[in-house]
């Protein structure tokens, strides 16, 4: 049986100040899977990643090239990418830490990565052993190198509403971060709920920080259970890019706190809801997670896939 005989609304005209369209960046296969103790073979990410094609995802964020000392599940990045069965109107960016990360992207052929940097000291430490100023020297080698090889380059800020270790950070404070990447020549910013702990009202006023809203996305972890919330509040602040994974796997290894991310799944029957196109079948989507979960060894921390589980 499908999502509609289950339950789901039929498709409504979009709500007035939302999107027509949302481009959903999957990250499950890699925030979605780094944090997993055991390894999980690179055949089934591959299996990952073409299902999630199939469901109609068009970016799908394939793997990481930090160092595998760190995070040993994706040290398979350079197979992984050269096994991969790349699809036409699909595209695979990359998550790199550093010049050398950039350098193992470029012989791996990619054409899209992505930078993380923090918005708060305690977390620039602990993730990329600097400060916040001097992670720019670090990422302004790496954005312009990237960008002279014709590849379009995503900056992720994390720690945008909240940080274990300094409390609630400052919306100016983030913009700050935000807008030095935007001028370093990101084309597009993620602004990270870390550790999931943002409101709707947190989110419209970081929002409000930013003069283009177009070149926003949001990543949204579900802690206390507000990601949903908080990714209407973007929608209705014209953000039309939003961060998600497929069974809502994934957290954070350097910020214990964290839990998974907001549930591609969730999300889409939300979008569904409100009318707006996310270009995905639900069905196969709910279909890819069940398989990876059973992969995995454990339920989808998914609303959705935990009530179409029978």
């Amino acid at each position: 049986m499908g999502t509609r005989e289950l339950g789901l609304p039929e498709k409504v005209a979009s709500v007035h100040s939302l999107p027509e369209r949302v481009t959903i960046w999957e990250v499950g296969p890699r925030d979605g899977l780094q944090n997993e103790k055991s390894i999980v073979p690179v055949e089934v990410k591959l299996e990952f990643l073409d299902r999630l094609a199939d469901s109609g995802l068009t970016m799908l964020e394939a793997t990481s090239f930090v160092s595998p000392k760190w995070v040993p599940q994706l040290a398979d990045a350079e197979q992984l990418l050269a096994g991969l069965d790349r699809r036409e109107g699909v595209r695979y960016p990359v998550l790199v830490p550093n010049e050398r990360g950039l350098d193992r992207a470029l012989e791996a052929g990619v054409s899209h990565i992505a930078i993380f940097a923090s918005a708060t000291e305690t977390f620039a430490k602990k993730n990329l052993n600097s400060t916040v100023d001097d992670q720019f020297a670090m990422f302004e080698p790496v954005v312009t190198r990237a960008r002279a090889a014709g590849l379009d380059v995503r900056g992720y800020v994390s720690m945008c509403f909240g940080d274990p270790w300094e409390g609630a950070v400052p919306a100016a404070q983030v913009a700050g971060v935000g807008k030095r990447l935007l001028d370093l020549g990101c084309s597009q910013l993620s602004l990270g709920d870390t550790i999931g702990v943002a409101t709707a009202g947190q989110v419209e006023t970081l929002i409000g920080e930013f003069p283009d809203v177009g070149a926003l996305a949001v990543h949204f972890h579900d802690t206390y259970g507000q990601a949903l919330a908080n990714t209407l509040a973007a929608l209705r602040c014209g953000v039309s890019t939003v961060d998600s994974s497929a069974g809502g796997l994934g957290g954070c290894p350097y910020a214990e706190s964290a839990t998974g991310n907001l549930a591609t799944e969730d999300l889409v029957w939300m979008l569904d809801g409100l009318g707006v196109e996310s270009g995905v079948d639900l069905d196969a989507l709910v279909a890819t997670s069940k398989w990876m979960a059973g992969k995995l060894g454990r339920p989808s921390p998914s609303r959705v896939v935990n009530a179409l589980a029978g």
